[in-house]
């Protein structure tokens, strides 16, 4: 009887370990949000990546073709401003990595149609 209590005690044990290890992890800095976008939609995502960030801004089903300047910016200041061209699904992408600064970090996504109407926006903050 105390063998089967002893090896009851300790399968509960190993099994406790793993859920308290996931309840316990630190809360994801991992951000995602997304939109409507000239006919198609936008994806703004923030991700820790070791000593910073990777930001990600996607636009998808789009014009086929259609020019867009986008911009992405970091506490208020620029770092990423170009014309992209959709491709032939209508959709562009564009990946870059920031370093953390102290405290909150802010992160902006503008996407504009050269020579149209369509503009978003969206912005992220990460602690």
């Amino acid at each position: 009887m105390l063998k089967r209590t002893t090896a009851l005690i300790a399968g509960s044990a190993l099994l406790a370990v793993p859920a308290v290890t996931l309840v316990a992890a630190p809360a994801s800095a991992d951000v995602e949000r997304s939109g409507a976008c000239g006919g198609g939609r936008y994806e703004l995502s923030v991700d820790r990546e070791g000593a910073g960030w990777e930001v990600n801004a996607d636009l998808d089903r789009v014009a086929p073709g259609s020019r867009w300047r986008v911009v992405l910016k970091h506490d208020g200041r620029t770092f990423y401003s170009k014309v992209r061209t959709a491709d032939r699904e209508g959709d562009l992408d564009v990946e870059r990595f920031r370093r953390d600064t102290a405290g909150k970090d802010s992160f902006r996504l503008v996407a504009k149609r050269v020579n149209g109407k369509a503009t978003c926006a969206r912005t992220i903050t990460v602690a």
